[in-house]
Order: structure tokens, then sequence, then C-alpha cells
């Protein structure tokens, strides 16, 4: 079943998407990037209160460019509470420098999910490479915020491939980037883990805008009906 993952940036909006029926937490902080890094103290907030119901993941920031500073700031993540940490990497033939650093952040221990970037998404055989550090999935996303979305960037059948060929090395699948209301109904049916949100659910669109408690419900009951007790 494929689960629904709202960004958020702190404590008051993550209370807001769950009370909405979210079933994954992702704290980002929008305005300092693609995967901008809100502060430990957030995350540390966020896992104590709702940690123990939900799924609670935390961006490291944008350090791509710099894979010697992914170990730690994973382990201050997971040290913070984040169940799940995700670092972002352009993943075509990544560097040995990018397999390296994730190997020691796996070591923190911590759940390291890559988020790889659909602008120039890995060849399947680059999701072995990752899969052997120590990872425990891999997401596509989109690492230009302004520009096109995950749909307009690979094609379907693309999409299914990551996703299976992920799915075949044991790893969690995620799909986001720029998604709607429009893109759910054919992205459940590469059957990914979850799918990812921030600009949809929020104001005019605008990621860097407040949540949209209707929008929220609105995207939650399009990826599952909603069912006592849930």
């Amino acid at each position: 079943m494929t689960a629904m993952l709202a960004s958020v940036r702190n404590l008051v909006e993550a209370q807001l998407v769950a009370d909405c029926g979210v079933d994954w937490i992702d704290l980002k902080d929008p305005s300092r990037g693609a995967l901008g890094e809100v502060d430990a103290a957030t995350i540390a907030e966020v896992s104590r209160a709702l940690g123990a119901r939900f799924r609670i993941s935390a961006t490291i920031g944008d350090c791509w460019e710099t894979p010697s500073a992914i170990p730690a700031r994973v382990a201050a993540s997971r040290a913070a509470g984040a169940a799940y940490v995700k670092v972002g990497a352009y993943a075509r033939a990544p560097a040995p420098a990018i397999l390296e650093a994730l190997r020691q952040a796996c070591q923190a221990p911590a759940q390291v999910i890559v988020v790889c970037f659909a602008e120039d998404p890995p060849a399947l055989d680059d999701l072995a490479r990752l899969a052997a550090t120590g990872i425990v999935g891999v997401m596509l996303d989109t690492a230009v915020k302004a520009g096109p979305s995950l749909r307009e960037l690979m094609p379907a059948e693309a999409l299914q491939a990551f996703v299976t060929r992920a799915r075949e090395l044991g790893l969690l699948t995620g799909l986001a980037g720029r998604l709607g209301p429009e893109d759910v109904a054919p992205l459940r049916r590469h059957a990914p883990d979850y799918l990812g949100f921030r600009g949809a659910l929020c104001a005019s669109a605008l990621r860097t805008g407040s949540i949209d408690v209707a929008k929220v419900r609105a995207l939650r009951a399009s990826i599952r009906p909603f069912e006592p007790g849930n």
C-alpha cells in the first residue's frame, strides 16, 4: 500500500498533517534549498511528540557536493531522534566519495534514504551500488524546485523500472518532486512505498508557504480512502 509523506518545517506543521492522517512526517526547511535541513531541536521536538505514531524522517541539507560532511550530519539527525535520514545525491554513476560517505553514515547507525535527483537519475546498476553501502531506501525527487516535475522529467517506464529494481534490492521506494493531485493515480500504479509532497500541501501551491489543511486532507483521501480507525 502506498503511503503519504508530508514535508513540514516544524512541530506546528507536523501536528497539522498528523491530524489529517498522513503516514510519514518529513522534516525539511524549503527556504534552505531542495533538501534544506531543520535544526536538531526541531527534530527532537517532533520526534518526542509524534515519533511513536508516525515515521519521522529528516533531511541533512544540500551537501551532496561535499560528501565528507554527510556522515556527521546524518549522525546528528539520528541522535536528535529522526528514525530515517535523507541524503541527496546525483546518483548516476555515483562517485567513490559519495559511496564511502554513505557507508560511514550507515554505521551511525542510521536508516539512510538516498534522494536521487530526477534531473540525472541513477541507472539500474547504480541502485545496486547504492544498496551495497547499507542504506534502507531510495527515492526520486527534483533538485530544481522551479523546474519540471518528476513526471515531466521521467517517463512512466523509467519510474516503474526504478521502483521494481529498488524493491528487488530490498530498499524502500519513494517518489516526489513537484507532485500534485493529478499525479497520484499515475504514480500509484508503480506501487512505491510512499509518495512525497510539500508544495501541493501549501497555500497557493508554494512550497515555502503555510500548510493548507484542506489540501492535505484531499491528497490523503486520493492516496488512501479514509477508513475507521486510521
